[in-house]
């Protein structure tokens, strides 16, 4: 990731939740603040109770994808903060693609319209 960092402090987390905008559909919950830097930093959360460690991992790999790849076009300068539910674990690669970036677009942090 090019412009990004990890977010891995918990205490970073709880502030986001805290006082961080969000939106929420069926399958992810995003959260975002900035952060004062030129950088932004990715946190995820995928919860024991979703399932085995193998598949967290599997929808952690693919939800660091998804930003990946449109990472140009997201907005510099944030904290963000990806909870998956119970429903991202059936979801297959575009649903989830389609559920992050509508979410991103909500929250004004994602420009569809600077691809390329």
């Amino acid at each position: 990731m090019q412009f990004s960092k990890s977010l891995k402090l918990n205490h970073i987390f709880r502030r986001l939740y805290r006082k961080g905008a969000s939106c929420a559909n069926a399958c992810l919950v995003l959260y975002c603040r900035k952060n004062g830097s030129a950088e932004n930093r990715i946190g995820l959360t995928v919860g024991a109770k979703l399932g085995h460690a193998v598949h967290r991992n599997r929808l952690r790999r693919r939800l660091r994808e998804i930003y990946r790849l449109h990472e140009q076009q997201f907005a510099r300068g944030y904290d963000i903060v990806v909870v998956a539910r119970s429903r991202a674990m059936q979801a297959d690669y575009r649903q989830l693609e389609r559920a992050y970036l509508t979410l991103a677009a909500r929250l004004g942090i994602y420009h569809p319209e600077d691809e390329g």
